[in-house]
Parts: C-alpha cells; sequence; structure tokens
C-alpha cells in the first residue's frame, strides 16, 4: 500500500489540461534562482485593458510530487482566475531529486521577484499577488505565504508537515537529507513551522478520504493560523481523495477564488 501511495503522489497531476480555452495563453520564461536554469510560465489574462497600478495577480504553482509536473496542468486554474478579473501565471520550478531543497522554494521566489520586476511588461499589480498551488505546489505557496512574500494563499491537498513522513522517498529526494540527521532542515522546509502574526490569510481545502496527504495536515495548518491571528478558512471535500479532489472540488476552487478577490481587492481610497 505504501509503494502504491508513492506512485500516487509523484504521479498526482500529471494530467496536461487539452481542448478549448477560455482565452489565449502566453508562454514566457524566466530564469530560476540558480540564475541559469530557464523555467517555463504560462499566463492567463482577464479581458479588457490591465488597470493603471497592473492587474492583481496569482501565482499558479503545480503539484506532482516536487519531481514532477507542469506549470500547463494548471490551465483550468488559471483560466477561471482570469474569468474572474485576476491574472494567473502558473511557473515551473526545478524538480527533486536533481534540485534539492531549497532549489523550489528559491525559484518560486525567483518567480515572484520577476512578477514584480516592471521591465518585463507582465502588467502585474506588484502590491497585489497572491499564490495557490495544489499537493507539492500548495507547499511551496503555502511558504511563501507564512513568510508573508503575497498577500494571500489558496493551497489545496497542502503537505504541510514534511516531519511526518520521515520515510517517504518523495520527501527524501526534496530535501536529499533523512529527518533523523536534519531535523532542523526538515521543519524549515514545512510551512506549519513557519508561521508568524505577519502570515498571509490562507484558504485551505482538502479531501476528506486523502491517504497520500492526509488530511490532518490541513487541520494542522489552520490550528498554526488560528493560533497566530492570521485569518484562515479550512474546506474539506467530501467523498474525495487526493487526485479526486483536484479535478472535482465540490466547490473549493469558486470559494478559493472569491476569497483571493477579496484579499487582492484595490485599497479604499484615502
Amino acid at each position: 500500500m505504501r509503494g502504491y501511495r508513492q506512485l500516487l503522489m509523484a504521479g498526482v497531476l500529471s494530467w496536461v489540461a487539452t481542448g478549448a480555452h477560455a482565452g489565449d495563453v502566453e508562454q514566457r520564461q524566466f530564469r530560476a534562482a540558480d540564475n541559469q536554469t530557464w523555467l517555463q510560465a504560462r499566463i492567463h489574462r482577464p479581458p479588457g485593458e490591465a488597470p493603471a497600478a497592473g492587474w492583481p495577480t496569482v501565482l499558479v504553482l503545480h503539484g506532482g510530487g516536487w519531481r514532477g509536473g507542469e506549470p500547463a496542468q494548471m490551465d483550468p486554474v488559471g483560466e477561471q482566475l482570469a474569468a474572474a478579473g485576476l491574472m494567473s501565471v502558473s511557473v515551473g520550478y526545478r524538480l527533486a531529486p536533481e534540485a534539492q531543497w531549497p532549489a523550489q522554494r528559491e525559484d518560486a521566489r525567483a518567480a515572484l521577484a520577476w512578477l514584480r520586476d516592471p521591465t518585463n511588461t507582465l502588467g502585474a499589480d506588484p502590491a497585489r499577488i497572491g499564490a495557490w498551488g495544489y499537493s507539492a505546489g500548495a507547499h511551496l505557496a503555502a511558504l511563501v505565504g507564512a513568510t508573508a512574500e503575497v498577500r494571500a494563499v489558496v493551497a489545496g491537498g497542502l503537505p504541510a508537515d514534511l516531519t511526518r513522513y520521515p520515510r517517504s522517498p518523495l520527501i527524501r529526494d526534496l530535501m536529499g537529507t533523512r529527518l533523523t540527521t536534519d531535523s532542523q532542515g526538515w521543519h524549515a522546509a514545512s510551512p506549519v513551522f513557519q508561521v508568524t502574526p505577519q502570515s498571509a490569510p490562507m484558504y485551505l481545502y482538502h479531501a476528506a478520504w486523502d491517504w497520500v496527504v492526509g488530511a490532518d495536515n490541513a487541520r494542522q495548518m489552520q490550528a498554526a493560523l488560528a493560533r497566530a491571528g492570521v485569518s484562515v478558512s479550512l474546506r474539506m471535500v467530501p467523498f474525495r481523495g487526493h487526485i479526486a479532489a483536484f479535478y472535482w472540488d465540490g466547490g473549493a476552487e469558486a470559494e478559493g477564488i472569491a476569497f483571493l478577490k477579496r484579499q487582492l481587492s484595490p485599497p479604499p481610497p484615502a
């Protein structure tokens, strides 16, 4: 059973969205944090002209057990965000085991710096950036949210506490270490241990029948945020497992989009 779960985790979200799209997708590249590797980005923009300050923007991070997946698999989310008036920028990051922690987090940070760079002509409002991820992507989104590098986070199927899985070959590939010899590193890579009162508000959703990334991860993250006084909502998706909740989210994605629209709305006039 353990091997089956690992296979699911490694292959989760490897599906690439196909078929008709609500709008055009612009493909770009940006430099990874190593300043050598080029990473892919897929951009869905809302219809019409961008506001003077730029679009409220969501950095979207794919899943795949940190060693698979690609930005295109998040196209359905990107289309929904764009239709709701939010620019979606779905990005890649260097994959394990060739690239080990903290490469993935640093690449997410490199993507944020790229979004905020006024010379890149993307059209993002640097003051209104959120993050969205599922599974391994949720892990990265929650990390940049916990450290207040974005204004809001939607995280689905979140592996919040890596230390819960000391025997996971996926996490060992990511970390390049074992928990017994690198407890500090594993804790630093776990979003739940990075929460502070300054962390970004979060909307969490998780499959109630998730036996790949246990639902206790979401409850643990919710509790940590609540203790810190950070706004947090948790939606448990009934009768779903880890993969099924990505395809059939039970309305969680719509709630997540509404949450981001509220969090990334323009500040009131002075």
